[in-house]
C-alpha cells in the first residue's frame, strides 16, 4: 500500500470524516461518541445528535484534534480517535483496562487511542496500522508522557462484527506498543511510555 497521509480532523475535513464513517452501519450511527459519552447517555441518543456532537468537537479550537484522518491518493480512508485518556468516560469506568493496575485514571499526561474506522472496501490493507503509528507521533508531539490502546487479538477465531473498532493487536505491536495486561482472552491493554 502506498504511504497514508495522516491529518488532524478539523472542520475543513468534516466531509472527509463523514466519508470514512459512511452513511449507514455502526460507524455512521455511532459517530465515535460511544468512546466519549457516558454509556447511559450514548444508548438513548439518536444518531443525528451523535453526529452533531462530533461536528462540534471537530469544529472546536483546541490544542489537539479529536482524531486523525488517513488519506490515500487524496481520498479519506480511515479515522482514529485519540485524546488524553481522562476524556473517555466509558474507559475510565470500565473494569477491563484497569485489571491489576493501580494508577490515576484521570492523569492528563496519559493519552489513549480508542476507536478506528476504515472506509468500506479498504479494510485489511494496513490503514489502521498506519493510523496507529501516526497517532503515536501525534500524542507525543502534544506532550503525552505515555500512550495506550486497547486492541483485540485477531487470530484463533472469528471476529464478531464491529469488534475491531478498538484496533488489532498486531498493528499496535508494529507501532511499538508493549503489552501491559491481557484482561480477557481477546482484549489487550498496550502502551508506549515516552
Amino acid at each position: 500500500m502506498p504511504a497514508l497521509v495522516v491529518e488532524p480532523a478539523t472542520v475543513s475535513r468534516w466531509a472527509d470524516l463523514q466519508a470514512v464513517l459512511g452513511g449507514r452501519g455502526a460507524a455512521a450511527k455511532c459517530q465515535c461518541q460511544r468512546a466519549i459519552l457516558p454509556l447511559r447517555e450514548y444508548w438513548y441518543m439518536p444518531p443525528e445528535m451523535r453526529e452533531a456532537f462530533l461536528r462540534k468537537e471537530v469544529g472546536r479550537r483546541q490544542a489537539a484534534a479529536p482524531g486523525l484522518i488517513g488519506y490515500l491518493d487524496d481520498r479519506p480512508m480511515g479515522w482514529c480517535r485519540l485524546a488524553p485518556r481522562s476524556a473517555f468516560a466509558p474507559l475510565r469506568n470500565s473494569p477491563v483496562p484497569w485489571s491489576g493496575r493501580d494508577e490515576d485514571r484521570d492523569d492528563p499526561g496519559i493519552w489513549a487511542v480508542v476507536c478506528f474506522a476504515v472506509r468500506a472496501g479498504h479494510r485489511r490493507q494496513g490503514v489502521s496500522g498506519a493510523l496507529t503509528a501516526a497517532a503515536v507521533d501525534y500524542a507525543r508531539e502534544r506532550g503525552a508522557r505515555a500512550f495506550e490502546g486497547y486492541p483485540m487479538a485477531t487470530g484463533g477465531g472469528d471476529i464478531a462484527w464491529g469488534e475491531l473498532h478498538v484496533g488489532a493487536h498486531g498493528a499496535f505491536q508494529r507501532a511499538g506498543f508493549r503489552e501491559v495486561s491481557h484482561p480477557t482472552p481477546r482484549r489487550y491493554v498496550m502502551r508506549i511510555d515516552f
